[in-house]
């Protein structure tokens, strides 16, 4: 009997994602969601190597994907793994992939941060409303891709080492933070954007989309407070000076922060005012979808093909 479902698997540096679809006329119906903050890319060593403790962690979150895709009865010709920045850049993703093999049954195929940019355009694109141009910034855990298109044209990407847990130990290791960190983690962002700012600014896109869980972080506290779901420098300013007043790590007085997004909150705030600054943005507004929902459109796609 044929499996009615698919499954995209995304193994990103702060999360581990799984959607499982249906098809209907061709487009993916989303029936569920898994996911794990595995934050592999806290386990990068001096050397470059994954610790032992952030290997199990994501071999874990890969076990529970394992038992998913056994329960809903999907075979790997109709599923689609891929890793992003953390085991790009590992010196023992050899070690890591050969183990998942063992408990997925098949490979995991770690792409370029070009295809990441094409994938996150993608899937913004199939999820979200308007043709007009636009600037798509997802800042992950240890890569940030800036892409610009007109509808499904892409005109731009880029992937850069901007990440809101690779910033955490250099940036925010220390509590209280200090609005030195900020003004540091701007001054980075600012070395490592240089290059490529004239370029995304000759675009002209002032308003962006965000396609990340730092986005969907302070869409959260904005939607908690009755606010409209639009991210400004003001509310960004608003946070930061929220976090520099909290007296506990956990950043608990938060009103309508839950505790799974608070260890990546400072790093992604710091980085979103650099890039408000930067790219002299005025707005960013959440993303319908992301890399696991342009992974989901590729997969569609190529069984579409396999039909033919």
């Amino acid at each position: 009997m044929t499996s009615r479902f698919a499954a995209a698997i995304t193994l990103g540096s702060n999360s581990f994602n799984m959607l499982v679809a249906q098809f209907e006329c061709g487009q993916p119906n989303v029936v569920a969601k898994y996911k794990r903050k595995v934050r592999l890319a806290n386990g990068i060593k001096a050397d470059g190597e994954l610790t032992p403790e952030a290997m199990i962690r994501g071999l874990d979150c890969l076990a529970m994907f394992a038992q998913k895709l056994k329960q809903h009865q999907i075979p790997s010709e109709r599923t689609k793994i891929i890793a992003t920045a953390t085991l790009r850049n590992v010196s023992n993703a050899d070690d890591f992939n050969g183990q998942a093999l063992a408990i997925l049954g098949q490979r995991i195929e770690i792409i370029s941060g070009d295809q990441e940019a094409e994938l996150i355009y993608q899937g913004m694109f199939h999820t979200t409303e308007g043709e007009f141009r636009r600037l798509v910034i997802d800042i992950g855990g240890g890569s940030t891709e800036f892409i610009i298109g007109d509808g499904d044209k892409l005109l731009y990407k880029t992937s850069l080492p901007i990440g809101c847990v690779s910033y955490q130990q250099p940036y925010f290791s220390q509590f209280p933070y200090q609005k030195a960190d900020f003004d540091n983690v701007v001054t980075q962002v600012q070395r490592v954007l240089s290059p490529h700012l004239e370029m995304l600014k000759s675009y002209g896109c002032s308003r962006a989309v965000g396609a990340s869980g730092s986005v969907q972080t302070l869409v959260e506290l904005l939607r908690y407070r009755g606010f409209d779901e639009v991210i400004t420098l003001a509310f960004l300013k608003q946070i930061r000076t929220e976090i520099l007043q909290q007296t506990c790590s956990t950043l608990s007085n938060i009103e309508g922060l839950t505790p799974e997004r608070a260890p990546t909150l400072a790093t992604g705030v710091a980085i979103m005012l650099a890039l408000f600054e930067l790219l002299e943005i005025t707005s960013i507004n959440l993303s319908g979808g992301a890399l696991r929902e342009g992974v989901l459109h590729q997969l569609a796609q190529t069984l579409q093909g396999s039909v033919k």
